[in-house]
């Protein structure tokens, strides 16, 4: 019996939280299960799971093992893809981490369309707003609009993005247009949540020295889109990123301000963990997304 073997059983039964659970799963017996943990504990010299008759645990040596072995079958089969796989022989499931805004958007069709174009790759989109460990949680891409620090990724900038400052032209007829950043201070602001910085905007000076401004409002929200729908009635002015606002300025619904103040070094990213061999279907959609984004976006 292989050690990889060992590796893949231990590695289920991990994720599906028991032995039983993963016997289902993957359509073994129960008892093949725990030979093959029992002798790959016996192996290593090290008790890797704490069982009782309801539930299990990891010990710290299984949480460390899990955690490397993880890895080790991702490159394994990263390999194996690598090997395997042609241009003219895409197939497989992908596993993608997006946030709820970019999928909501119209920007989220980029994903419809790959699909359409790629019918023998399954994409498994799971939207969430909070940055997920692409190899604890074993993802195989992710999609970010931030400004790229995690050096223990590989990112590729699919396209430019930044946030728009805007009202409605009734806000600003009532309130008044804002010549600086800080006079945001005083005027009604609607905030998103789910920005990291809440309610301190960040901008810039004219001599690129950072300007963080605290603003408040009438209303709180995690949600961009929800954040626009409040900046068209009037409510205030919003922070929106720049693919839901762009129409809306376009067609005079809503106005920009402050744009020289607005930092613009973030973009839309593709990012993937470090392995040295990255599956074609992945390479793939990485590719497509940057076409499609040069294709479907003006520059900012």
């Amino acid at each position: 019996m292989d050690t990889l073997t060992r590796m893949r059983a231990f590695i289920d039964v991990v994720e599906a939280e028991g032995f039983s659970a993963a016997a289902r799963k993957i359509g073994r017996s129960k008892a093949l299960l725990s030979k093959y943990v029992r002798e790959l504990e016996d192996e290593l010299g090290a008790l890797l799971l704490n069982r009782t008759t309801r539930q299990f645990s990891l010990t710290e040596a299984g949480h460390t093992y899990y955690q490397r072995a993880s890895e080790i079958l991702r490159e394994v089969e990263s390999l194996q893809e690598a090997v395997r796989e042609s241009s003219s022989d895409i197939k497989g499931r992908i596993k993608i981490s997006a946030p709820r805004t970019f999928a909501d958007a119209d920007i989220g069709q980029c994903l419809v369309d790959f699909c359409a174009e790629q019918p023998d790759i399954v994409l498994d989109v799971r939207l969430d707003d909070r940055f997920v460990d692409l190899v604890e949680e074993g993802f195989d891409l992710a999609i970010r609009i931030t400004r790229m620090q995690d050096s223990s990724l590989i990112a590729k900038r699919i396209a430019p993005f930044h946030v728009i400052v805007c009202g409605s032209p009734e806000l600003i007829e009532r309130v008044g247009k804002p010549a600086r950043p800080e006079q945001l201070a005083g005027l009604p602001c609607i905030i998103d949540t789910n920005n990291r910085t809440r309610n301190a905007w960040q901008f810039h000076n004219n001599d690129g020295a950072p300007l963080s401004v605290q603003v408040a409002g009438p209303i709180e929200i995690n949600s961009p889109l929800s954040g626009r729908r409040a900046a068209l009635a009037g409510l205030g002015f919003a922070l929106i990123p720049d693919f839901i606002a762009q129409a809306d300025i376009d067609s005079g619904r809503l106005v920009g301000v402050l744009e020289e103040f607005v930092p613009r070094d973030a973009g839309i990213y593709a990012v993937y963990p470090h392995r040295r061999y990255l599956p074609a279907k992945v390479r793939v959609l990485v590719d497509y997304l940057a076409k499609w984004f040069k294709d479907n976006r003006r520059n900012a």
